[in-house]
C-alpha cells in the first residue's frame, strides 16, 4: 500500500510580520511602479501598501507614469501629506483638471504646504481655483509652464494667507492686475517667478512700493 503524499504550504516569512511593520517595509520603497505590483500579490500586500501611502509626507511623482485616477488614489491614501510634486514628463504624470479635482476633496489637501505642477499643461483656473480653495496652509506653490490666469491668482489671494513662494515662470495670461491683487493680499509672500511672463517693467514697480521686501525674478 503506497502512502498518499501530503503537500504541505508553509506561510511565507514575510506574511508572519505584523501589518504596521509590513507597511513600513513599502515605505520605504521609492518606485510607485514596485509598489504597484506588490499591491497585486496579495490583499495583505494591498492593504500594506495603502498603509504606507498614509505615513508620506512628500510625494514626487516624477518619472512615474500615472493618469488623474491613479494619481487622486495615491494622494487621498496619504493623509499626512505635506508636499506634492507632480513636475512636468513626456511619458510619466499627465494630470488634468479632473485629477485636481479629486486631489481638492483628499483630507490632506488643508496640511500641504508645498505644491508643484511646474509644465502642466494639461490644468487650467478651473482645476486650480478648486484645489487652492481648501490649500489655506499652502506656502510654496509652482504653477509655471501652465496656462492658468488672473482667475487661479485672484483664488490663490483669496485662499492662501500662509504663501511664501510661487513660481509664475512663462504664465503669460497672468496681467498686472492679477499680480497685484496676489501681492496685496498674500502679507507673508516673499518671492515671485515671473520670468518668461509678460510683464511689463512698471507692474514690477508697483509690486516693489506694495512689498518693498519682495524678491521678483523677472
Amino acid at each position: 500500500m503506497m502512502n498518499e503524499a501530503v503537500a504541505v504550504v508553509e506561510e511565507a516569512e514575510i506574511d508572519r510580520l505584523p501589518i504596521d511593520l509590513l507597511a513600513h517595509i513599502f515605505y520605504m520603497i521609492p518606485s510607485f511602479t514596485d509598489l504597484a505590483q506588490a499591491s497585486a500579490v496579495c490583499r495583505r500586500w494591498k492593504l500594506g501598501v495603502k498603509l504606507s501611502y498614509g505615513r508620506r509626507e512628500k510625494l514626487r511623482l516624477a518619472g512615474c507614469k500615472m493618469d488623474d485616477d491613479a494619481t487622486v488614489r495615491i494622494v487621498r491614501y496619504a493623509h499626512a501629506l505635506k508636499e506634492l510634486d507632480i513636475p512636468r514628463s513626456r511619458w510619466a504624470c499627465q494630470i488634468t483638471d479632473r485629477g485636481l479635482s479629486g486631489i481638492s476633496s483628499a483630507k490632506c489637501i488643508g496640511n500641504l504646504k508645498f505644491i508643484s505642477l511646474w509644465g502642466m499643461t494639461g490644468i487650467t483656473d478651473s482645476g486650480i481655483v478648486q484645489l487652492v480653495s481648501r490649500s489655506s496652509s499652502l506656502r510654496h506653490l509652482n504653477i509655471g509652464g501652465t496656462f492658468i490666469t488672473d482667475d487661479s491668482l485672484f483664488a490663490i489671494a483669496k485662499s492662501c494667507p500662509q504663501l511664501k513662494t510661487i513660481g509664475l515662470w512663462c504664465c503669460r495670461h497672468v496681467t498686472p492686475a492679477g499680480l497685484i491683487v496676489l501681492v496685496g493680499k498674500c502679507p507673508k509672500l516673499k518671492s515671485i517667478n515671473v520670468w518668461g511672463s509678460r510683464i511689463p517693467p512698471y507692474c514690477i514697480t508697483d509690486l516693489i512700493n506694495i512689498r518693498p521686501g519682495l524678491e521678483i525674478k523677472s
